[in-house]
């Protein structure tokens, strides 16, 4: 039987996989633009070296390999194949040689101690249960004056989209609603820094930003359902169940003239004393 971390990260897996068809979609641009922001606040310098882990399909990973530039290099891990192909995909079409991508497992990396002058963790660091020990890891990978960068979800996120998502699977199959949300830990910034600190690194510079993802129909909530964390459960879903929490989804949120999901960052950058 399968311990909870494995679970953890067969579910990930299962789930992006799924999520890779509408993952770089228009409806969830939020991705490209957090991942965005997360490497302006990082600012690499040119020709670093960049460990992005649960990388995606590069939505930090590509901005990075832009910022250190044709001297420097960027790898990116996630344990979805499906979107390292479409990040490999991305890299060809822009040019960015300096950017290789791989499948990986954030828990067990494989790099030496001190192998990169950044590693970055955006949406990714509460997919194993014990997030203070993933700190201490990716910490490790980190070279003396080198960066660790961690984005999660700010307050509310997707919301008020997921609420309308859950209980209409409620009321449909629920066995498969899901109380607990990992990330609900660190969605204050006070939680995150506290959890740098836990898995033995420095204090951050932490930076709460607010943030939305409009929906220019409400047709584009259920587009983000499908390419985010919500697709492990549609795909548990028979066909029929599946139309039924779709409508009974999108109905509430056209009766309450919803027009936008909330995108809250919680950013986070310590540097390793020399």
């Amino acid at each position: 039987m399968l311990d909870s971390l494995d679970a953890a990260k067969a579910k990930a897996a299962a789930t992006y996989n799924a999520a890779a068809d509408h993952f770089d979609a228009p409806p969830l641009s939020f991705w490209d633009r957090i991942g965005s922001r997360t490497v302006e606040r990082l600012a690499p310098a040119a020709g670093a070296s960049v460990l992005d882990v649960g990388c995606g399909t590069g939505a930090s990973a590509l901005p990075a390999a832009r910022a250190v530039g044709p001297a420097g290099r960027v790898i990116g891990v996630d344990l979805a194949g499906a979107m390292l192909e479409r990040a490999r995909g991305k890299a060809e079409a822009l040019g960015l040689r300096n950017a290789a991508f791989r499948t990986g497992d954030m828990t067990d990396l494989g790099f030496a101690e001190a192998s990169f002058d950044a590693v970055v963790c955006v949406f990714a660091i509460f997919f194993v249960p014990d997030m203070e020990a993933q700190v201490a890891r990716l910490w490790r990978l980190v070279r003396p004056g080198g960066h660790l960068a961690v984005t999660t979800w700010g307050p509310e996120p997707l919301e008020p989209g997921g609420r309308a998502f859950w209980d209409a699977v409620r009321f449909i199959r629920p066995d498969l609603v899901a109380d607990f949300r990992p990330w609900d830990r660190i969605t204050e910034p006070e939680a995150v820094t506290q959890l740098f600190l836990d898995g033995g690194a420095a204090a951050p510079e932490v930076a709460a930003e607010a943030g939305v993802q409009p929906l220019e129909r409400v047709e584009d909530w259920w587009t983000i359902a499908l390419g985010a964390g919500f697709r492990g459960t549609i795909d548990l879903l028979s066909a029929e169940e599946a139309r039924q929490v779709r409508e009974a989804n999108l109905t509430r949120l056209r009766l309450e003239g919803v027009t936008e999901v909330q995108a809250n960052a919680i950013y986070a950058v310590a540097r390793k004393p020399l």
